[in-house]
């Protein structure tokens, strides 16, 4: 009997971790169960032969948003070429509505509901040695012989410490994202989200979470994504996971946590102070800033104190913070999204995420789409169209200002220029949905571009839109772009210093540093004192009353957040003196 467990991730170094899981439960009882992970990014034809050859006699999907097409796909083909095969389905976007599901796909034998650890046993039970009946096992709706549908009874959640650690071997795994998680449910109760559904919330012991993150800090995993729904939403526990993370770094691995900022405490801010700049990451779902519409999706967020905590953590300068809000939310209007997108943006976080209202089968928010007059998708990912307070209009004006910020913003290479470009607008919200006009206006939004291909529609931009800021974007662009890279095509705005080589060589002989990994760039002093201060605070500007400043890049030192290179003045006009002394005594020996 040959059982195979599959997962189609949404990228390549996405992990499932719900596979492991239940080929790991199973395998502690000696149940054998075949692992196959594939992309959507692959073509369904290349997954339908890799399965086939496979041959299982039970083939079972693990469903989300982004692969359940692909999945009924894959099921209807293979069902032709492998008739007896029996196909099941579990994961979050199967297990609601899952009679309507299984009259909607018929080459599906059942609905793993929830939970599968133990579900899965005993189907592997059924399915193995027959000792059940397939009408007695929990948590399943299922295909009877005669092709009546059936659910049984629920089934109640697992202890978490009896599920057996699933990464001890990582071979497949070494480029990839581990997915861990130390609780299971949420306390919340947010309208849009299936975490609110089920209140069961559990935790692992502690000892058993740190036996297992030791395990993969000793194997130096590059990152460790905890998939907990509100990681601190118990204090001591997620205390006592900092500190041990804190305590047993090993230079490599980063963390990431989805948090609820307003819970921190003032011993939790100060040992995150003390952390390896990029030890943690932290995602932080605001969503919305708008009093009324937090009430009405009976979220729990003190936002004062969440702002407060934010910005603390910003400076500290060692912790990457990504900040989300959802557009299409009841009572929120255009107006309203823009001043929670703009009050959110203050704070600074390395990454906003401007994501928009999915109406999940088995929410609150499913329930009351019609009072709210949410028009949705029919189909994945079910976003939100338009809503009594925002029309599609809006929503596309929204989705111009996403790609943006995400182009210009989140990829943290354009920091110097959009401090830039925002001294020219009334808000950020503003400069980031006229810029994407401006794409618009050009055609460009869905033409590819090289980085030096979005620094010369940014000049454009500015050029029909803030003339006056020209002369500082174009520096702030070139800050941006050698604070990434020593590029070997200078750009045609940027001023000619070759003839600063000598001087440049000078400094890097006497600092023994290698010129493949450094680059000098001249400045006015008067741009940094606007700019440097406020975007780059690391910049220590060497005194004298000279109007230009030389920075050294250093890419052999990046910031772990932002990866941009190490930037510091130097004194360059020194060495450029010391040469023409040199040039003139060397002049004077050969004409005495």
């Amino acid at each position: 009997m040959k059982i195979v467990l599959t997962a189609i991730n949404a990228k390549y170094i996405h992990s499932n971790p719900a596979v492991y899981s239940l080929r790991a439960y199973a395998g502690q009882y000696g149940y054998d169960a075949d692992v196959a992970e594939f992309t959507i990014n692959q073509r369904p034809e290349h997954i339908l032969r890799e399965l086939y050859r496979k041959k299982p006699d039970v083939l079972c999907f693990s469903c989300y948003i982004w692969n359940i097409e692909y999945v009924k796909e894959l099921a209807a083909e293979l069902k032709k070429l492998l008739p007896d095969v029996e196909i099941w389905a579990g994961g979050p976007e199967v297990s609601f509505e899952t009679v309507k599901f299984m009259e909607e796909n018929p080459a599906f034998r059942g609905v793993m509901i929830g939970e599968g650890e133990e579900t899965f046993l005993e189907l592997i039970g059924y399915y193995t040695e027959g000792r059940l009946q397939i009408k007695e096992i929990k948590g399943v709706t299922y295909r009877g012989r005669k092709g009546e549908i059936c659910t049984g009874s629920s089934r109640a959640c697992i202890d978490m410490d009896r599920i057996p650690f699933y990464y001890e071997d990582l071979s497949g795994l070494e480029h990839k994202i581990i997915y861990y998680e130390s609780s299971r449910g949420c306390p919340y109760s947010c309208s849009y989200c299936l975490s609110s559904v089920d209140k069961k919330l559990r935790f692992k012991s502690l000892e058993k979470v740190f036996r297992e993150l030791g395990i993969l800090l000793d194997k130096k995993v590059p990152q460790i994504k905890f998939v907990d729904r509100t990681f601190n939403c118990r204090r001591e526990h997620a205390s006592a996971i900092w500190r041990y993370i804190t305590e047993h770094d090993n230079g490599v691995t980063n963390f990431h946590f989805e948090i609820s900022a307003d819970l921190l405490t003032e011993e939790d801010l100060e040992l995150m102070r003390l952390m390896r700049p990029g030890l943690i990451q932290l995602e932080i779902g605001v969503q919305t800033v708008y009093e009324p519409t937090i009430r009405e999706i009976r979220r729990t967020m003190d936002l004062p104190r969440l702002k407060e905590r934010v910005e603390r953590i910003h400076k500290g300068g060692n912790i990457h913070q990504h900040l989300d809000l959802i557009a299409g939310l009841p009572f929120e209007d255009y107006e309203t999204f823009q001043r929670s997108f703009n009050e959110i943006y203050a704070l600074r976080p390395q990454q906003l995420q401007l994501g928009f209202l999915k109406v999940l089968k088995g929410s609150y928010m499913y329930e009351q789409a019609g009072n709210y007059g949410l028009v949705s998708q029919t189909r994945p990912p079910y976003e939100v169209y338009a809503t009594k307070w925002l029309t599609y209009d809006n929503i596309l004006d929204l989705k111009l200002t996403e790609e943006m910020v995400e182009v210009y913003y989140n990829s943290s290479q354009y920091r110097m220029s959009l401090g830039v470009l925002e001294t020219c607008f009334a808000t950020p919200y503003e400069m980031f949905w006229r810029l994407g006009n401006f794409y618009q206006e050009k055609e460009c939004m869905d033409r590819k571009f090289s980085r030096m291909g979005r620094c010369l529609m940014l000049l454009e931009f500015a050029g029909k839109n803030c003339p006056e800021c020209m002369a500082d974007l174009e520096q702030g662009l070139l800050f941006d772009l050698y604070a990434r890279e020593n590029m070997k095509s200078r750009p045609a705005w940027a001023e000619d210093l070759s003839s600063f080589k000598a001087a440049q060589m000078s400094y890097l002989r006497e600092k023994k540093k290698d010129k493949k990994y450094c680059h000098f760039e001249r400045f006015d002093k008067e741009f940094l004192e606007k700019y440097g201060d406020r975007v780059l605070q690391e910049i220590q500007r060497e005194g004298g009353e000279q109007e230009k400043v030389w920075l050294l890049f250093d890419y052999e030192k990046r910031d772990p957040l932002t990866y941009d290179a190490h930037c510091h003045p130097v004194d360059l006009e020194r060495y450029r003196k010391t040469e023409k002394r040199e040039d003139y005594d060397e002049k004077n020996k050969r004409n005495p």
